[in-house]
C-alpha cells in the first residue's frame, strides 16, 4: 500500500491518501503482472472534514528510460599550434524514452448540474479502479546503471485553489521466457588455444574446451559444466568460470555498455604438463533480472564464461550465450527429479543405524544340520597315533578342514533323498 502524508485544503484536510493493490505479493515482486493481466484496487481517502474536489483520477504509466552524459572529448584544433585539448565540462547528453503503457480513470462521479465542484463529507472514503494491461507483449521491469524500465499506478487528488496531492505505487511486470523452446535447449560448445610465452621464446600451448547442455535457465538452477584443460605450457594455471550481465542502452545513434559478474566459481590449479576435466562441475545462477531481448533502448543479456588464469599472459576465455528465462525446462527438471529420487533411493542405505557392537557371522555349522551333514562326510576313523606310524612331526601334516563350504545354489538338488553319497575325507601330505 502507498500512502501519502496529511494536506491541508480550503474546506477541509485530507488526513490519508493511500493507493491500494489486491495483489500486494505481485507487485512486491513475488510475481509479477504479465500483458493482459488486470490490475485491480481502491484509492483510501480519509478526510478531517468537507473538502471540495474537482476530481480523483487514476492514471498507469510504464516506460523505458534511458540517460547517460558522454566523457568530454578532444577538440581538435581549439589549442596553441592547432593542438587538441580537452573540452571543459562535462560531454554532450544522451537521452531515450518509449513508453509501454498510457491510462487515464476517473473515479469521482460529476458534480452537480451547475456546480463546478464536488464536496465530499468527511470519514473515510473508498474508491475501487480496475484496468486491463494492454495484450501486446510488455517489457520486463528492469532498472539498470544508466536506464531503467517502470510501470507505476498513480492516484491524483485535484482540488480547488490547491496544488495537487498524489501518491503511486509500482507495479512489477513481467515478460515470460519460456526456457523449453526448441531454440534454447541446444548445446553450447566452444573451444580455443592459447601459445603461452613471449616473442621466440613459447613454453608451449594451453587449450581449452568447455560446453554446457542448453542455453536457457532459470533463476536458482545450477549449470552443469563440461570442459576439459591441456596445460603443455611451463606455467601454473587455474581455470575458472563465471556468469556475466552486460546492459546495453541505445540513445541518439550512441550505444552504453555495462558489464558485471554475478556467479562465479574455481577449479583447481593446473601444473605444467597436466590436464584437467570437468565432469559437470556446478555454478548456481543467483537471483538476476531474466533477460529483456525484446527492447528497442535497452537490452540486457548473459553470458557464461569459462576462462584460464595464466600468470604473465592474458587470459584464455571462451563465452557461452545464456539466456535467463521465468518458464523452468519441464523435460530437464522432470529428468533431474527421477535421477535425485533414484540416487535417493539407492542411498537409502546410508540412513541405516549401524550396531554399537556388530554381530559375528554365523557358523557354517549353526547353520548346517548334523543329517545333512552326514551325508555329505563320512564318520572318521577311529584316531591313530601319528607319532608311532609317522616319521615326521605331527604339525607337519595339515589335516583338510571339517566342514565343507556351502554348495553352490541350484534349483535341482543335487542329492536326492533317496540316493545316499559317500565322499571320503583325504588328507593333505
Amino acid at each position: 500500500m502507498a500512502a501519502a502524508g496529511p494536506g491541508l485544503g480550503a474546506g477541509g484536510a485530507v488526513k490519508t491518501l493511500a493507493l491500494v493493490l489486491e495483489d500486494e505479493a505481485r507487485r512486491g515482486g513475488g510475481g509479477g503482472y504479465c500483458s493482459g493481466d488486470t490490475v485491480s484496487g481502491q484509492v483510501l481517502l480519509e478526510l478531517a472534514g468537507p473538502l471540495p474536489l474537482r476530481g480523483l483520477r487514476l492514471e498507469a504509466a510504464g516506460r523505458a528510460r534511458v540517460a547517460w552524459s558522454e566523457s568530454p572529448g578532444a577538440v581538435s584544433g581549439a589549442g596553441t599550434w592547432g593542438v587538441a585539448v580537452r573540452a571543459p565540462g562535462p560531454g554532450p547528453r544522451r537521452e531515450a524514452e518509449v513508453r509501454y503503457l498510457d491510462i487515464r480513470q476517473s473515479l469521482l462521479r460529476d458534480p452537480p448540474e451547475g456546480e463546478e465542484n464536488l464536496v465530499l463529507l468527511d470519514g473515510r472514503h473508498e474508491f475501487p479502479f480496475s484496468f486491463q494491461l494492454p495484450q501486446e507483449p510488455l517489457v520486463t521491469s528492469f532498472t539498470g546503471k544508466y536506464g531503467s524500465i517502470q510501470y507505476f499506478v498513480k492516484a491524483v487528488l485535484e482540488r480547488p485553489a490547491v496544488p495537487d496531492q498524489s501518491v503511486q505505487t509500482e507495479l512489477q511486470v513481467i515478460s515470460h521466457i519460456d526456457v523449453s523452446s526448441p531454440a534454447l535447449l541446444t548445446p553450447v560448445l566452444r573451444s580455443q588455444e592459447k601459445m603461452v610465452g613471449c616473442w621466440f621464446f613459447t613454453s608451449g600451448p594451453v587449450s581449452l574446451s568447455a560446453k554446457i547442455e542448453r542455453k536457457g535457465y532459470c533463476n536458482g538452477e545450477a549449470i552443469p559444466i563440461y570442459a576439459e584443460i591441456e596445460n603443455c605450457s611451463s606455467r601454473l594455471i587455474v581455470p575458472k568460470a563465471a556468469i556475466f550481465q552486460t546492459q546495453t542502452y541505445l540513445a541518439s545513434g550512441k550505444t552504453k555498455t555495462f558489464r558485471q559478474m554475478v556467479a562465479n566459481v574455481r577449479g583447481n590449479h593446473i601444473a605444467s604438463g597436466s590436464t584437467d576435466t570437468w565432469n559437470g562441475k556446478t555454478l548456481k545462477i543467483p537471483p538476476v533480472s531474466p533477460s529483456i531481448l525484446d527492447c528497442c533502448i535497452i537490452r540486457v543479456e548473459y553470458s557464461l564464461a569459462v576462462y584460464i588464469h595464466i600468470p604473465g599472459a592474458k587470459k584464455l576465455m571462451i563465452e557461452m550465450p545464456l539466456v535467463i528465462g521465468t518458464i523452468p525446462c519441464i523435460g530437464f527438471s522432470s529428468r533431474n527429479s527421477s535421477i535425485t529420487s533414484q540416487f535417493s533411493m539407492d542411498m537409502s542405505w546410508l540412513a541405516l543405524t549401524m550396531p554399537e557392537h556388530p554381530e559375528a557371522p554365523p557358523n557354517y555349522a549353526d547353520v548346517v544340520s548334523e543329517e545333512e551333514f552326514s551325508r555329505h562326510v563320512p564318520a572318521y576313523p577311529p584316531p591313530i597315533d601319528c607319532e608311532e606310524q609317522l616319521c615326521c612331526p605331527v604339525f607337519a601334516y595339515i589335516q583338510e578342514f571339517r566342514f565343507q563350504p556351502p554348495p553352490l545354489y541350484s534349483e535341482i538338488d543335487p542329492h536326492p533323498t533317496d540316493v545316499e553319497e559317500m565322499q571320503p575325507v583325504t588328507f593333505m601330505l
